[in-house]
């Protein structure tokens, strides 16, 4: 097996860990802090890695757009989190996988880019699963599944973080280009941890005591995170972006079993699992040949 799968399956099995740690605290302390320890507790790892390559040469507008990554990282991040909270592990992951057809929709916006006519039946293919995850829930009339998912705050806060995710990305991409990609994940990550601090603190003061009895679930968060980061990364430099995206939609698979194992979402996984496979089918094909 080529080394950029291998990055890329350890990527996505790191990333479905980081969820696992990001719903205990959630539950355990509130969701700004989870965020927060997300971002900080990783800054170590990712600044470890930036001095072992070196601190690279910066181009102009680097600052600028690690501002703009720390934006919209922080509303996908905050809304990915409360996500956790409303709803089963199992029906985030494999919804928020539509944040690709968000991409999409984005790199048209922003960059011009149009989906092939694969990528296009890649795209039906997901909204398809879309239907399928919310139908065995709401048989009544055929628009009853897109009722539940504008219902379902869990699913709300999915949607919101998969479409702040998409400029995360072009931001990231860019910052990367302005710098290297050890850096600039370091550097956009402690932007985003210094603009959500002042939030914490208002908010989230008195859970601060209680990270030291969380030290295991945090540490592990930013283990998790980390790695995932830097994995993916490592796999970009090996091939192309998109192959790496389409490996890493096994998460899926792996947030469906974590689901049963961890959180007893044995009914869950199972009302889900075929809308799931068929969005794992159609992001595949999205990021293959879209």
């Amino acid at each position: 097996m080529e080394p950029w799968i291998l990055l890329a399956l350890g990527s996505a099995f790191f990333q479905g860990l980081r969820n696992v740690a990001m719903k205990r605290i959630g539950h355990a302390l509130d969701q700004n802090i989870n965020v927060w320890g997300r971002f900080t507790f990783l800054l170590p790892f990712t600044g470890a890695t930036t001095l072992w390559f070196g601190l690279p040469e910066l181009q102009p507008g680097f600052w600028a757009w690690c501002l703009a990554f720390a934006v919209s990282q922080n509303l996908a991040t905050l809304s990915l989190s409360r996500a956790l909270l409303h709803s089963d592990i199992s029906l985030v992951t494999t919804l928020w996988k539509v944040s690709m057809i968000f991409l999409v929709v984005w790199g048209f916006l922003a960059l011009g880019e149009q989906p092939t006519p694969i990528g296009l039946v890649g795209i039906l293919l997901a909204v398809a699963g879309v239907y399928l995850v919310n139908a065995s829930r709401t048989q009544v009339v055929w628009y009853a599944p897109f009722l539940a998912l504008a219902r379902d705050r869990g699913q709300v806060y999915t949607l919101l973080s998969a479409f702040f995710y998409a400029p995360s990305v072009i931001t990231i991409k860019q910052l990367a280009l302005l710098s290297d990609a050890y850096f600039a994940t370091f550097m956009g990550y402690l932007t985003a941890s210094l603009l959500l601090t002042p939030v914490v603190l208002h908010t989230s003061r008195t859970h601060f005591r209680e990270i030291p009895r969380h030290w295991k679930d945090f540490l592990g968060l930013g283990i998790f995170a980390a790695l995932s980061t830097i994995f993916t990364t490592k796999a970009y430099t090996l091939t192309l972006s998109s192959y790496v995206e389409a490996v890493k939609q096994v998460e899926i698979l792996l947030a469906l079993a974590l689901g049963v194992v961890l959180f007893g979402e044995k009914a869950r996984v199972r009302a889900i699992w075929p809308g799931s496979l068929l969005m794992l089918l159609g992001l595949v094909l999205l990021k293959l040949y879209g």
